[in-house]
Parts: structure tokens; sequence; C-alpha cells
């Protein structure tokens, strides 16, 4: 005997090989046509024959169920529950062959629109009020079906619907993915074997690589645009703001690279009658006329930071703001000024430190490109030379590298090797580089400039800025006022964190460390600048007034979101930059080569620019060892390339090795600035 039941769905034909009990009791022992052995009970039977033979009669219902009317069935039903024989009756007449049965069975148990399941075998025809709601369900879906197949035909053929370029870049970055749209595109992905994004770059809904790492990165992190709303400080806030505030008597100058926009650190130096020099590092004020929670405050709290990538930025301030605070040379600016007096020597007298809110008329904005090749050891103390600013960057450059060696008898006692002060060896391996973007023809063209690191300018701008933040960390601390601190201190992941209670800083030296020196680019130098002002303004009654106070949960959260929006941020500079090199390589097509040095665990950098690739062939080989290359199948969206050794050289009796530079050498580089 077979048995007709149903399981996950499907209607199903089993074989009976024993059975026991009577009536609604009995049972059966069965074997499905897959040869599954079963048990079913009365009641999940929905029909009985002994012929034909079961696969015979579920390969003929099969056929049969496809050519049910479906509308003549619900027509022919009862308006009461019905069960499979009765409406087999109505539908085939009194002759209803078993295989007919079985296939009304499986026209049944596949149209719920039609029919509402009552039971095991046992339906009720839908009201005509939902059952005309359900055919016009259908019809929409099977148009939305048809409608998807035409996407997917075109997308494959390398044509891009034009009703879904406006949903391009959600329909790549964040999918519904129970859309017409994504399963079409899925399908078109699955039968050309490409990835959504490179099926999208061939059918021009996106421009290209570059564009898909630049979407990727808005889209987690800017949602809503990257540009600014038309916001600014309120020409007469900022005028109260800066009209009570004194004007320093010095002549104050910035260094930085021609790139530079968000000016925010200066120098002064200044003659004492008694001897020696008094020394100003003066830090742009924002923080004079933003306040906690003002609209512009959300700005840059969302933000967290200016974004640094090659040819382009994403500023954490609008320009209206930065061109209001920013050092620019001509005028007197506000700043937060600190000042220092060191002896003729170039001691510093930490004694002497004194912090002021002021305007500092800014005399001139200094260019690394224009002077960096004229400032030596010889030429500071050489009154025949005649460059900007010699006698002024000769009495910083001599304090500088007494700051440095202070650090330096820190860093050894903390168990930390000494770092050497302003060696640069020609043969090493640049730490530095300029991206140039330009657009050659339509097309653009990549030039990566290194620069090594470690000149006498910007060791002075690094060690005054080193003792800046260090200075700022030291006046929070003593007066109890919480600020975010950055801290390094033993091994491990979280070595280096921000927090917001005083802490060392292991690899620089200090015992205090607090950015403060870039308050309009990162959001954790404004946050300490504010509680610096609240002590400038108020000394010791400054805890009553500064805008977070001691155990902050606020201030907590600060240092939590800065810390993972600053490391996303670097990733993202990262990412683009091998971008760039990746199309350095691709667009100069050296068929000769190139060279790499050997890091470590077979991974290699290239001389040139800063791109870091696997090299097997050199796991083996002693750090630095120096290879030649040929680099090919540049992927510009998986960010990768395959490497073909040509020639591995013989060691070399002195092997090149990288510029040791102070950990915040580049503390003056916009794309690096505060890097531990």
């Amino acid at each position: 005997m077979n048995l007709l039941y149903e399981e996950g769905g499907d209607i199903k034909i089993a074989t009976v090989q024993s059975a026991t009990g009577t009536g609604d009791a009995e049972s059966w022992q069965a074997t499905s046509l897959s040869g599954k052995k079963i048990k079913l009970k009365a009641k999940e039977v929905w029909l009985r024959f002994e012929k034909p033979e079961a696969q015979a009669v579920m390969d003929e219902a099969s056929v049969l169920s496809k050519d049910i009317d479906l509308q003549l069935l619900w027509d022919c039903a009862p308006d009461e529950e019905f069960g499979l024989v009765d409406v087999s009756l109505e539908y085939f007449g009194a002759q209803a062959s078993i295989p007919q049965q079985v296939a009304l069975a499986i026209a049944l148990q596949g149209a719920p629109v039609f029919f509402r399941r009552k039971g095991r075998g046992r339906f009720q025809r839908a009201p005509l009020e939902q059952l005309q709601a359900g055919l016009a369900a259908l019809e929409r879906k099977q148009k939305e079906l048809e409608q998807q197949t035409i996407w997917q035909k075109e997308m494959v053929a390398g044509i891009f619907p034009e009703t879904l370029r406006s949903s391009a870049q959600q329909l790549l970055f964040s999918p519904d993915k129970n859309t017409f749209a994504y399963k079409a595109l899925i399908a078109a992905c699955t039968e050309t074997g490409e990835s959504p994004p490179q099926l999208m770059i061939r059918c021009g809904a996106i421009d290209s690589p570059l564009a898909y790492h630049q979407g990727m990165f808005l889209k987690a992190h800017f949602p809503n645009g990257s540009t600014h709303q038309n916001i600014g400080v309120d020409e007469s806030t900022y005028a109260q703001a800066i009209a009570a505030l004194p004007e320093a008597d010095v002549k104050a100058f910035s260094i930085d690279d021609s790139g530079t926009t968000e000016i925010d650190d200066a120098l002064s130096v200044s003659t004492l009658a008694a001897g020696g020099h008094r020394i100003g590092i003066h830090i742009a004020a924002p923080g004079l006329a933003i306040a906690k929670d003002d609209p512009l405050d959300q700005v840059a709290r969302n933000r967290m930071s200016t974004v640094y990538f090659p040819g382009d930025k994403i500023t954490m301030l609008p320009d209206v703001v930065i061109k209001q605070f920013s050092l620019d040379e001509g005028s007197a600016r506000p700043a937060l000024s600190i000042y220092v007096d060191i002896d003729e020597d170039g001691v510093v007298q930490r004694e002497t430190l004194q912090m002021r809110a002021e305007r500092v008329p800014m005399a001139a904005n200094l260019r690394l490109e224009d002077l960096e090749h004229l400032v030596s050891e010889e030429t500071l103390f050489d009154e025949s030379e005649n460059y900007p600013y010699r006698k002024e960057l000769g009495i910083l450059w001599q304090a500088a590298k007494l700051l440095h060696a202070g650090r330096q008898e820190k860093r050894v006692a903390n168990g930390l090797r000494a770092e050497q002060l302003g060696v640069i060896d020609p043969n090493a391996l640049a730490r530095d580089f300029y991206f140039q973007i330009q657009d050659q023809d339509g097309i653009q063209h990549v030039e990566i400039v290194p620069r090594q690191r470690g000149s006498i300018l910007d060791t002075i701008v690094a060690e005054w800025m080193i003792f800046c933040n260090s200075a700022s960390g030291q006046l929070l601390a003593d007066h109890g006022l919480p600020g975010l601190f950055r801290t390094q201190k033993g091994w491990g992941p979280l070595r280096t964190r921000m927090q917001t209670t005083p802490g060392p800083h292991e690899g620089l030296g200090l015992d205090y460390y607090a950015w403060c020196t870039s308050p309009l680019r990162r959001y954790s130098d404004l946050v300490n600048q504010w509680q610096l002002i609240a002590l400038a303004k108020h000394g010791v009654t400054a805890k009553m007034v500064a805008p977070f106070p001691p155990r902050d949960a606020t201030l907590m959260g600060i240092a939590a979101d800065f810390e993972s929006c600053y490391q996303a941020y670097g990733e993202y500079q990262d990412r683009l930059e091998k971008y760039w090199c990746l199309r350095w390589i691709a667009q100069d097509d050296d068929s000769k080569g190139v060279f790499v040095r050997h890091l470590k665990e077979g991974m290699s950098r290239l001389e040139l620019v800063p791109l870091h690739l696997p090299v097997p062939e050199l796991a083996s080989h002693p750090r630095m060892t120096r290879a030649q290359v040929l680099i090919s199948d540049v992927d510009l969206l998986q960010l990768s390339a395959a490497v073909r050794v040509l020639e591995i050289e013989v060691k070399q009796d002195a092997p090149e090795k990288t510029v040791e530079v102070t950990p915040e050498a580049s503390e003056n580089s916009e794309e690096d600035a505060g890097t531990d």
C-alpha cells in the first residue's frame, strides 16, 4: 500500500512496510521515494492507494498539477471546508484517478492565494476579496521577476539600468538584499563571475576603483555627505571673543609645507634683558569662540578629526571657521600661547612656564619647500647668511637639541633605546611622501615624491610642539583638570591610548602628554584647549568653570570615540596611499622591474614609494635585503598585485637602515600629525 502525505510543505508518497493498530490509531512503517525510513500515523495520511506504483503516480501527478486551472478549481470548491477527495470529484468527476487526485493535492498545497490550509489534507477556498488582492500581488511579483531578469541581462551585457542609477551607491554600499534590484545585481555577478564593484565599474555605475574606495569610506563615516553645512562663527561672537584679548609683544612665524591650509601653530623668540630668550609657542584658538555643545562643536565632535588622503582632505571644521582662526600672516590672530624662558646655552627654565590667551601678530608663514635646503648647522650660525628668521631658528634649534636629549634620558630609563637626532641617511628608506595628483588629458596621473624626515626644521617644530603638549598636560595635571591625555606605558595592543587622567608617555620620555597643538584639525586638541582656556582665565578656580569637570562621563566617551575614529581615518589614508602607489606602478609600466627591501616575514616595501607587498621568496632573508622584482596583475579594487623576483642582491657589508626619527617628528605634517 502507498500513502500520500505532506512533509515540510511538499506532497510526498511512501510505500508501507508494516502496519500496527486500527482505525484512527493505525500507524505505518514506510519508505519514502527517496529511500528514507519514516513512521506515519493515520491522521497524517491524505490518501491511501495500492496502484499504480508510487513513483509512477508522483511523476504523472507532477505533470498534471501544472495544467490544473486554479481559478476553475476555486470555482468548483465548496464554501465550507473540504478534503482532497471531495474537490477531486468536483474538478475531475466521479472517475478521478489516483494521479489526478495527487495532482490536485500538489496544486492545493502550492496555491495559498486560492486556498487556506485548514489541516492535513483539508482546505477552504479564500474569500473573493482576499483572492483578488493575492492575485494582484502575484501579478506584481511576476512583473518584478520579469524586470529583475531584464536588469540582470542588461548588467551582464555591460549596461547599467537607467532606473537604478540614482540608487547605485546604496545598492553597492548599503543594499536591501530583499529588493529585486539587488537580486538582479547578484544574479548578474554570479553569471559573469565578477564582484559587485567590478560589475558596476564595467557598467559605468561606479566611475572607478577610486570611487569605490571613497564611496565605501564616506558611506561608513559621512553618510550625509562630507561637505559642511552653511555654518560658521557669528562675526559678533568672534569679535567679542577676541576684543578683550591683549596683543602679544612678539613677531610669530609658522613652519609648514606649502599644502597646509590649517595653520594652527607658530613660534616666536624674544630677547630677555637679563640674558637668554623667551620662547613662545602659539596655538590657534578656535576654543575662544566655539563653545561646548554649540552647533560648531556638534560638527567637530561628529567628525573628530580632519581626514587626510592623497589629493584631498575632509576638514573637521568648515573653511569659513578655519579662515577665521588659522594663524595666517599679516595680522594679529587669536591664540593660546605658552611661554618659557631659556638661558644663553638653550637650557629650558621650566619654572618660568606661563600661559596666556592673546592676539599674536603673525609676521610670516614659512614654507618648508622654500627654506629647508638653506638650513644647516653651519648656516644657522653664519652671520653672512640672510634667509628669513635665521637667528631665531638657531636659538630654537639649540634648545630643541637639549629638549630631545632630556627626553632620551627618560626613554633609556624606561628601558627603551635612545633615538638619534637629525640623522638623515640618503640611502635609507624614506618615511614621508608627497602625493601629487594631476589631470593629464582627462586621466589622473600621480607623482610620489619622497622626503626624508629628521631635518633641522622638522626637529625644531617637532620638539617644541612636543614640549607644548607636555607642558599643557602638566598644567592640566597640576591643577586637577581632566583632559584627553595621550599615554604610552608597558606593552601590548593597548600600550598607547587616550585617557582622561594624567599618565606617562614612555615612548616620548614624558611624564605628561596632552594633544593641544592642532585644535583646527583634531577634536581632542579642541577639548583640551577649552580646559586650558579656563585655566588661563581663572587660575586655581578653573575646575569650577571648566567645560569638563573631573570624572566627567562625557569626556570619557569622547576619548573612546576619538580613538576609534582617528584609527579609521588613518586606515583610510593608508588604503588610498596604497591605491595611488599601485596606480603609480600601473602608469609607469616598468618592464625592467623595481627594487624592494625585505622588512619581515616575507613582507617587503618598494624603495621609491610607500607600498608594502608580500614577497614570500624573501621570507628567509635578512631584514633590508634588496631585490629587484617585477610587479604585475595590479588589482585596484582588491589593492593587490603579483610580485615576481628577478634578482636578489647579495648581502652588503653595511646594510641600509631606516631613518631614526622621533615618534612625533611628523607633528607639523598635515597627513601625519600626532603620530605615535
